[in-house]
C-alpha cells in the first residue's frame, strides 16, 4: 500500500475543518479523502503543539480534569479505608 504525503497547508486545512467548521472527524476525513486515523493523528499533533482546538474544547477538558481529580480523591479515600479495615481485621485473628 502506497503512503501519501500531504503538505502542511493541507494538514492545517483538514484540522481547521474540525476545529473551526465543526465537522466531525468522520465527515472531514471523508470529504478530504483521507483516513480517520490520519486526521486523528493530525489533530493530536495540533493539540500537542498548540493546545486545545477551541474554547469549547478547552472548557470540556477542564471539566474532565476536575471530574478526574474528584474521582482520584474518592478512590484514594476508599483505598485508605480498605487498608485500615484490612489491618483491623488482621489484628483480630487469633
Amino acid at each position: 500500500m502506497r503512503r501519501h504525503r500531504y503538505g502542511p497547508e493541507f494538514r492545517q486545512s483538514a484540522v481547521a475543518l474540525v476545529a473551526e467548521k465543526n465537522y466531525s472527524i468522520e465527515q472531514a476525513a471523508e470529504s478530504l479523502g483521507i483516513s480517520k486515523d490520519t486526521l486523528k493523528y493530525w489533530l493530536k499533533e495540533h493539540r500537542r503543539k498548540h493546545g486545545a482546538l477551541n474554547a469549547a474544547e478547552e472548557t470540556d477538558l477542564q471539566k474532565q480534569i476536575e471530574l478526574l481529580r474528584r474521582e482520584n480523591e474518592r478512590l484514594k479515600l476508599e483505598r485508605d479505608i480498605l487498608k485500615k479495615a484490612a489491618a483491623y481485621f488482621a489484628r483480630e485473628q487469633p
